[in-house]
Formats: C-alpha cells, sequence, structure tokens
C-alpha cells in the first residue's frame, strides 16, 4: 500500500468517525431541546465546547494530512 492510498485510507476513517460522532451530539441536543424537564440553558453550555472540540480535531486532521 502506498502512502497515497494509506493517507485516503485515514483520512475516510476519520472523517466517518467525526460525522457519526456529531450526528449523534446534534440527536442529542435536538432531544434535550424538546424535553421539558432540560433546561436548554445547561444544554448549550454541555455541548458547546464538545461540538468545538470535535469540529476542531476534524478541521486540524483533515489539514494535517493533505499538507503532510
Amino acid at each position: 500500500m502506498n502512502k497515497e492510498a494509506l493517507s485516503y485510507y485515514v483520512t475516510l476513517l476519520a472523517t466517518v468517525t467525526l460525522t457519526i460522532i456529531l450526528l449523534s451530539m446534534v440527536a442529542v441536543l435536538l432531544i434535550g431541546l424538546f424535553n421539558e424537564k432540560v433546561d436548554n440553558n445547561k444544554i448549550f453550555e454541555a455541548i458547546t465546547p464538545a461540538f468545538q472540540m470535535i469540529v476542531g480535531a476534524f478541521v486540524g486532521l483533515v489539514a494535517g494530512i493533505k499538507i503532510g
């Protein structure tokens, strides 16, 4: 397996994994928003840093692979 194929598979696996994580976070956010027992302000406080970290990791990984 050459370097380009390995880079492609690593990028694809990372993209699929981070996409699944983001979709699950959005699903939990939507469930929490429409649940009357949950305070909406607490949802955003809890999920915003995690969301930013996942998106930042995704962008950094893809940029690092494509540049390197």
